[in-house]
C-alpha cells in the first residue's frame, strides 16, 4: 500500500512498501501527482514490469558525467576530446537535473539552440557523449529503468566531407608573363613560411604515408625500420596494428630528423597534437600572407582559393589520392587504416583532368 504525507506547505511524498522490492519514495508538488505516480508503480509491481528509478532520481546528471569521465572517457584514445564535450554538458541547466528527469524535449531544444552557432558534426558529437552516458548507466550503472533521451530525437544532418587537393605545380619563372604564371606547391610555401624545426618532416611523412596525425605523433623510433622502410603503428585509432610502407622522401624526412637528435629509441617527435596542428595553421596563414604581398607588388589578382580552406587533416586526404594510383583498393586499405572501403572513398579525390588522361 502507498502512503502519503504531507512536507511542508508545498510538497507531497509518496511511499511503497511492497515485500521483496526497495521502498519507493518520490516526492511531489501536489497530493494528486502522488497518488498518480504511486498507482503507476503499484500498477508496475503487480503486473511484474517494475524496474526501480530510484539511483536514476538520485543521480544528477553532472554525477553521471562525472563518474562517465573517470571509468569510460578516461580510457578511449579521444579521452581528451570527450573531456571538453563533457565540460560543455556539465556547464548546462540539465546538468543539474537527475538522469530520470532529463526528457527528450530538453535535450531537442538545447540541440536547436547550438545549431544556431555550431556546426552539425559539433552537435552530434555532444549528442553522442550523452546518449553514450545514458546507455552505461542503464546496462552498468544498474539504472536498468532509466530511459535514453536522446534515443528519440532527431540527429543533425552532417555533411562535411573534405574534397580539398593541395596544389603541386612547380613555381613560374621570376620573368614568366602573368598569364603562364603557376602558382607553386602549396606544401612548400607552407613549410618555407614555418618558424618550426619539426613541422617539416612532420608534414612530408604526412603527406607520403597517409599516416593520421596522432599516429605519427606517437610515432617510436624502435617501430621504425629504415632499411626495410616500414613504420610499425601498435595502435590506432580503430584499435588495429599496421605497418605503413615508407617512401624514399619519408625515410629522408625521418632521417632528417634522426641526424638532429642522434637517437634511435623514444618518440621521433616530441610534440603534442594540438601543437602540429597549430603550428601548420600559423604557417599557413604566413604563407598566405606572403604570397598576397608578392600579388601586390605584381599588381596581379591573388587567386582565392590558393593557401587557403587548408587543415592538416587534408595531408591525409591528399596522401590517399596519390597513394590510390598506386596501390590497388585492397592493398590500400592497409596502408591507410581504413576498415570500411566507404569511408575509404571519402578520402580519395582524383581529380578529373588525371582521369581524362587515362582515357583512350
Amino acid at each position: 500500500m502507498a502512503s502519503f504525507r504531507k512536507r511542508g506547505e508545498l510538497q507531497w511524498q509518496a511511499r511503497i512498501n511492497r515485500k521483496g522490492f526497495p521502498a519507493q519514495v518520490k516526492t511531489f508538488s501536489t497530493r494528486a501527482e502522488a497518488e498518480a505516480w504511486a498507482r503507476q508503480v503499484e500498477s508496475e509491481i503487480d503486473r511484474g514490469v517494475f524496474v526501480s528509478r530510484v539511483e536514476a532520481e538520485a543521480t544528477s546528471l553532472s554525477e553521471a558525467l562525472e563518474r562517465y569521465e573517470r571509468e569510460i572517457s578516461a580510457f578511449k584514445k579521444g579521452a581528451v576530446q570527450e573531456r571538453s564535450v563533457i565540460v560543455v554538458w556539465k556547464g548546462t541547466d540539465l546538468a543539474r537535473r537527475s538522469l530520470a528527469a532529463v526528457r527528450s524535449a530538453d535535450v531537442a531544444k538545447l540541440r536547436d539552440e547550438w545549431l544556431k552557432t555550431h556546426k552539425s558534426a559539433t552537435v552530434l558529437r555532444r549528442l553522442a557523449v550523452l546518449s553514450h552516458v545514458f546507455t552505461i548507466a542503464r546496462k552498468e550503472w544498474g539504472m536498468e529503468g532509466l530511459l535514453n533521451p536522446v534515443e528519440l530525437i532527431r540527429k543533425p544532418q552532417v555533411s562535411n566531407a573534405r574534397t580539398r587537393r593541395i596544389s603541386t605545380q612547380a613555381p613560374s619563372p621570376a620573368d614568366a608573363p602573368s598569364t603562364e604564371r603557376r602558382l607553386g606547391d602549396e606544401v612548400e610555401r607552407i613549410l618555407a613560411a614555418t618558424g618550426s624545426d619539426i613541422l617539416p618532416a612532420i608534414v612530408r611523412l604526412s603527406i607520403e604515408t597517409a599516416m593520421r596525425r596522432g599516429e605519427i605523433v606517437s610515432l617510436r623510433w624502435e617501430h621504425v625500420d629504415l632499411k626495410r622502410r616500414v613504420a610499425h603503428l601498435p595502435s590506432t585509432k580503430n584499435g588495429n596494428s599496421r605497418d605503413v610502407p615508407l617512401s624514399s622522401k619519408a625515410v629522408a624526412a625521418l632521417e632528417s630528423v634522426r641526424s638532429d637528435t642522434g637517437t634511435a629509441v623514444g618518440k621521433v617527435f616530441d610534440v603534442r597534437e594540438d601543437t602540429v596542428t597549430q603550428a601548420f595553421d600559423r604557417a599557413l596563414k604566413r604563407a598566405r600572407a606572403i604570397y598576397l604581398d608578392e600579388c601586390k607588388r605584381a599588381g596581379e589578382e591573388p587567386d582565392g582559393r590558393y593557401l587557403t580552406d587548408l587543415r592538416f587533416h587534408d595531408l591525409r586526404h591528399e596522401a590517399t589520392s596519390r597513394l590510390a594510383d598506386i596501390f590497388p583498393l585492397h592493398e590500400l586499405t592497409k596502408i591507410t587504416g581504413h576498415k570500411d572501403t566507404r569511408m575509404l572513398m571519402r578520402y580519395y579525390h582524383p581529380r578529373a583532368e588525371d582521369l581524362a588522361k587515362k582515357l583512350a
